[in-house]
Protein backbone atom coordinates (compact mmCIF):
# COMPACT_ATOMS: atom_id res chain seq x y z
CA UNK A 1 0.00 0.00 0.00
CA UNK A 2 2.93 2.04 0.66
CA UNK A 3 4.49 1.81 -2.83
CA UNK A 4 1.30 2.68 -4.35
CA UNK A 5 0.68 5.73 -2.39
CA UNK A 6 4.33 6.67 -3.10
CA UNK A 7 3.65 5.95 -6.71
CA UNK A 8 0.81 8.57 -6.58
CA UNK A 9 2.76 11.05 -5.02
CA UNK A 10 5.23 11.36 -7.47
CA UNK A 11 2.36 10.93 -10.80
CA UNK A 12 1.19 13.79 -9.35
CA UNK A 13 4.25 15.66 -8.78
CA UNK A 14 5.33 15.13 -12.19
CA UNK A 15 1.63 15.70 -13.87
CA UNK A 16 2.01 19.01 -11.72
CA UNK A 17 5.57 20.53 -13.11
CA UNK A 18 4.68 19.57 -16.72
CA UNK A 19 0.95 21.46 -16.50
CA UNK A 20 3.36 24.75 -15.14
CA UNK A 21 5.15 24.30 -18.37
CA UNK A 22 1.96 24.54 -20.08
CA UNK A 23 0.39 27.27 -18.19
CA UNK A 24 3.86 29.72 -18.68
CA UNK A 25 3.15 28.74 -22.59
CA UNK A 26 0.00 29.55 -23.18
CA UNK A 27 0.25 33.17 -21.56
CA UNK A 28 3.61 33.59 -23.44
CA UNK A 29 1.55 33.45 -26.26
CA UNK A 30 -1.22 35.16 -25.18
CA UNK A 31 1.43 38.01 -24.96
CA UNK A 32 2.71 37.93 -28.02
CA UNK A 33 1.76 41.15 -30.59
CA UNK A 34 -0.60 39.79 -33.07
CA UNK A 35 0.72 38.35 -36.14
CA UNK A 36 1.23 40.61 -39.15
CA UNK A 37 -1.35 39.62 -42.07
CA UNK A 38 0.43 37.82 -45.00
CA UNK A 39 -0.38 38.60 -48.49
CA UNK A 40 -2.56 35.94 -50.71
CA UNK A 41 -1.86 33.92 -54.07
CA UNK A 42 -4.33 32.81 -55.82
CA UNK A 43 -4.10 29.15 -57.13
CA UNK A 44 -3.78 28.22 -60.59
CA UNK A 45 -6.77 25.50 -61.39
CA UNK A 46 -6.19 22.33 -61.35
CA UNK A 47 -6.12 20.66 -65.21
CA UNK A 48 -8.92 18.59 -66.61
CA UNK A 49 -9.07 14.93 -66.38
CA UNK A 50 -8.74 13.39 -69.85
CA UNK A 51 -11.89 11.13 -71.03
CA UNK A 52 -10.29 7.90 -71.75
CA UNK A 53 -11.38 5.00 -73.84
CA UNK A 54 -13.68 2.98 -72.35
CA UNK A 55 -12.82 -0.77 -72.85
CA UNK A 56 -14.93 -3.43 -74.80
CA UNK A 57 -16.13 -6.22 -72.51
CA UNK A 58 -15.93 -9.46 -75.42
CA UNK A 59 -18.87 -11.65 -75.44
CA UNK A 60 -19.05 -15.14 -74.51
CA UNK A 61 -21.24 -17.61 -76.74
CA UNK A 62 -23.59 -19.27 -74.35
CA UNK A 63 -24.29 -22.81 -74.55
CA UNK A 64 -27.60 -23.87 -75.62
CA UNK A 65 -27.95 -26.53 -72.91
CA UNK A 66 -26.00 -27.53 -69.98
CA UNK A 67 -24.93 -31.09 -69.46
CA UNK A 68 -26.34 -33.12 -66.69
CA UNK A 69 -23.99 -33.12 -63.70
CA UNK A 70 -22.77 -36.52 -62.22
CA UNK A 71 -24.89 -38.45 -60.11
CA UNK A 72 -23.37 -39.22 -56.67
CA UNK A 73 -22.45 -42.56 -55.57
CA UNK A 74 -24.17 -44.44 -52.77
CA UNK A 75 -22.69 -43.69 -49.54
CA UNK A 76 -21.33 -47.62 -48.12
CA UNK A 77 -23.67 -48.39 -44.92
CA UNK A 78 -22.10 -48.08 -41.52
CA UNK A 79 -21.78 -50.69 -38.96
CA UNK A 80 -23.98 -49.91 -35.84
CA UNK A 81 -21.83 -48.67 -32.66
CA UNK A 82 -21.35 -50.76 -29.85
CA UNK A 83 -23.02 -50.10 -26.94
CA UNK A 84 -21.38 -48.25 -23.83
CA UNK A 85 -20.18 -50.32 -21.03
CA UNK A 86 -22.15 -48.65 -18.07
CA UNK A 87 -20.39 -46.65 -15.44
CA UNK A 88 -19.59 -47.79 -11.94
CA UNK A 89 -21.83 -46.36 -9.54
CA UNK A 90 -19.53 -44.35 -6.63
CA UNK A 91 -20.71 -44.90 -3.12
CA UNK A 92 -22.10 -42.08 -1.59
CA UNK A 93 -22.06 -43.10 2.54
CA UNK A 94 -18.80 -42.72 4.40
CA UNK A 95 -17.78 -46.17 6.75
CA UNK A 96 -17.81 -45.53 10.06
CA UNK A 97 -14.63 -45.71 12.17
CA UNK A 98 -14.46 -48.31 14.48
CA UNK A 99 -14.50 -46.45 18.51
CA UNK A 100 -11.62 -47.93 20.41
CA UNK A 101 -12.10 -47.47 24.31
CA UNK A 102 -9.23 -45.79 25.87
CA UNK A 103 -6.55 -47.99 28.08
CA UNK A 104 -7.73 -48.92 31.31
CA UNK A 105 -5.63 -46.20 34.10
CA UNK A 106 -3.59 -48.05 36.61
CA UNK A 107 -4.79 -48.40 39.53
CA UNK A 108 -2.91 -46.75 42.51
CA UNK A 109 -2.30 -48.62 46.02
Amino acid sequence: MTSFNCFALAFFVALSFSSIDVGLAARHLQQLPPTPTFPTTTLPPFPSIPNLPQPSIPSFPMPGALPPLPTMPALPTLPPLPSMPSIPTIPTTIPSIPFFPPPPSPSSP
